[in-house]
């Protein structure tokens, strides 16, 4: 049934999409300079919602954006429409997966309300400013305007999300200024933290709910996000509780970081957590109790809360629990094809040119570029592999990103986690370039303490 999910893409998917890159190429270009065929584009758009709940705002929003009036109001139901799209076209493809993988999904729970007041005001301010202005408009003075916003809303403990979130984009605008110059605008990314943005600069947004969660946790892989400034991993989990429900959750840490400190001395950056180090690579359980789970399925890593358990294969846990594990809800904002990523374990397959032949004709690609420089895996182990615990993923099609493997290497079987260097490489060329790096990482450490002395 994998196999037959992973075949075809749901109908209506292709064209909500397109919808989406109507709006997001009259981002480009700026809502203050709609042009006939940009116009069709949004009244195309306003069509698709006619007949729903916000059949009439969309349809007033477009009128009146095309008209040359673009308010705050008629943007949130611009973002509304295309995060509305995206999260249909989201749900189409998890669905599908669901069903093929018999996956069953925690109900969503009763949303609760934020009220940030007038902190969110600059945040829509100068979001109104970049649509009007387009992205080929965006200046270094344009990009700079989100100074004062991030300001405010750093000052406040339930706006730092949204803070954290626009700074990033700033961020982004300001090294690319003036944007006009570039030869390519990546406009999905842009679109996407727009909306994301704008949607989270509404008063009254649904918050996110936290719970406490006990029980036992199996780490099934690491995926680790590596960037210039930051380094991140996001652990994927069976969470046993102790009246035997089984959950698919996620837990995170993350730490600042130079651009220099990569590959497997960025995990030194993460000192403060050694419990969460030392169950991936000792491949143990950790007992939670009372750590946070969000609705959207993911914990709030807390060193106290923790304790390392006994060893754990994550490939036998897989095989016995993943199959009736139940996944969490997601979250509104993370209903987006992007945000994709459901845990899978695949054995039997073939191998075919850069993929994994299930049979009956289908084979899923392997995301090969997210193979991590802080881990084991290789395009190579990946190839000579006999099972794969991963994440479906999709850009366009579905792809596997490989977070472990079981594969046989020199005549012997071998089992590689992504997660396997956390305390330290232990192949002998890699350690050796670490504990070169090692030494950078403790020089910037003791000059950044003197520096904080002083």
């Amino acid at each position: 049934m994998l196999a037959d999910a992973l075949r075809s893409t749901p109908d209506g998917v292709a064209e909500a999409l397109a919808l989406v890159d109507g709006v997001d190429d009259a981002l480009v270009h700026g809502l203050a300079r709609i042009d006939e065929e940009r116009a069709a584009a949004c009244e195309s758009l306003a069509a698709a919602f006619a007949g729903t709940p916000l059949g009439d705002r969309i349809a007033d929003a477009v009128g009146k954006i095309i008209a040359g009036t673009v308010t705050d109001e008629h943007l949130a139901a611009l973002a509304g429409a295309r995060a509305a799209l995206l999260g249909a076209a989201h749900d189409a493809l998890q669905s599908a997966l669901d069903t093929a993988l018999g996956r069953s999904r925690v109900a969503a729970p009763a949303a609760t309300v934020t009220d940030s007041g007038q902190l969110l005001a600059g945040s829509r301010s100068w979001l109104r400013e970049l649509a009007i202005a387009g992205w080929r408009g965006v200046g270094h003075e344009l990009a700079a305007g989100a100074a004062q916003p991030v300001q405010s809303l750093l000052a406040g403990p339930g706006t730092r999300r949204l803070a954290v979130l626009l700074d990033g984009l700033a961020a982004e605008l300001r090294s690319a200024a003036p944007v006009a110059t570039l030869p390519r605008v990546p406009v999905r990314r842009w679109a996407d933290l727009w909306m994301r943005a704008l949607l989270l600069s509404q008063e009254g947004y649904p918050g996110t709910g936290v719970t406490p969660a006990d029980g036992r946790l199996i780490i099934l892989g690491v995926d680790l996000h590596e960037h210039p400034t930051v380094f991140r991993a996001q652990a994927h989990a069976l969470l046993e509780s102790a009246d035997g429900t089984v959950r698919l959750v996620r837990t995170s840490v993350a730490a600042a970081k130079v651009d220099t400190i990569s590959g497997p001395s960025a995990w030194r950056m993460l000192s403060a957590f050694p419990i969460f180090r030392g169950i991936l690579a000792e491949r143990r359980t950790a007992e939670i109790t009372g750590m946070g789970l969000t609705i959207g399925g993911d914990l709030i890593w807390d060193e106290s809360k923790a304790a390392a358990g006994e060893p754990a294969d994550p490939f036998a846990a897989a095989r016995v629990r993943l199959g009736a594990a139940a996944a969490m809800p997601v979250a509104p904002l993370d209903r987006h094809p992007a945000a994709l990523a459901e845990p899978v374990l695949l054995e039997g397959y073939g191998h075919s040119d850069g993929g994994f032949d299930l049979g009956g004709g289908v084979t899923v690609a392997l995301d090969l570029d997210r193979l991590p420089a802080a881990g084991p895996l290789t395009p190579a182990l990946a190839a000579a592999s006999t099972a794969c615990l991963g994440l479906l993923r999709w850009d366009g099609r579905w792809l596997l990103q490989p977070l472990a493997v079981q594969a046989v290497v020199k005549k012997k079987p071998v089992t590689v986690h992504g997660g396997d260097w956390a305390l330290g490489p232990a192949e002998a060329k890699a350690a050796k370039a670490e504990a070169a790096a090692g030494t950078a990482v403790d020089v910037l450490r003791e000059r950044a303490g003197r520096l904080l002395r002083k």
